[in-house]
């Protein structure tokens, strides 16, 4: 089983002066659900190389045993430092991709018309795509192969406005993945806020927080031992 994880390279916070980036917890809960399952990781991101960590999600507060374990594995920060670019990595090299989420994924990702083609690719490929938190904002622009929007008539789920709202980053933020997921058509349901809460449609798996990332990645497994 090789799977791979896509995380941002946008560490600026809008205008606000802030860092953001990847949240550690979404990172760490699915890289050790995968790689204690016996599978392959590859790491990868726009630019490549050590992605930025949201500073808050290593607040003692948003720790976790999984983040622990991820920031004492030396094999495992080392991966990390050295991601490699997303305009190298194909499809056809993996069984599924899973997507971290974090607000930076916001900003570059959601544009990044590598990461829209390498979604494409997958699910062409029929090969599972798995998103957390904000990251199901990175479908925005993600087309049917008939050119419509992939989340259109599909059940999916993503951090809810209220939790956005919770944050304080309503008006910073470049869109708010409920809505967006609402506009582009999908069929978007969500659980109680900061509870965890998984969607799965075919080939896509959503989940709303970070609560969800260790249960998206278990979707993920199970899916792929079918």
């Amino acid at each position: 089983m090789k799977i791979l994880m896509v995380l941002t390279s946008h560490d600026q916070l809008g205008n606000t002066g802030r860092k953001t980036g990847f949240w550690l917890e979404e990172l760490a809960a699915p890289y050790y659900a995968f790689k204690d399952a016996g599978a392959e990781i590859t790491l990868a991101s726009p630019k490549g190389g050590n992605p930025p960590l949201d500073p808050k999600s290593n607040e003692p507060d948003f720790q976790t045993e999984q983040t622990h374990r991820f920031e004492a594995d030396a094999a495992a920060t080392a991966q990390l430092a050295a991601t490699v670019r997303l305009d190298s990595v194909s499809p056809a090299d993996f069984d599924a991709v899973f997507y971290p989420g974090g607000h930076g994924p916001l900003w570059d990702l959601a544009e990044d018309q590598h990461s829209i083609a390498l979604i494409e690719g997958f699910l062409a490929a029929n090969k599972h795509v798995a998103l957390v938190c904000h990251a199901p904002g990175v479908l925005r622009h993600v087309k049917t192969p008939e050119g419509n929007p992939l989340v259109a008539g599909r059940k999916v789920t993503g951090f809810t406005n209220s939790e956005e709202e919770a944050v304080g980053l309503t008006q910073v933020v470049p869109f708010l993945v409920e809505d967006e997921l609402v506009a582009k058509g999908g069929l978007y349901s969500k659980g109680a806020d900061w509870s965890s809460y998984v969607v799965s449609d075919g080939l896509l798996i959503t989940g709303q927080n970070p609560t969800s990332s260790a249960e998206t990645a278990q979707q993920l497994i199970k899916q792929l031992a079918q």
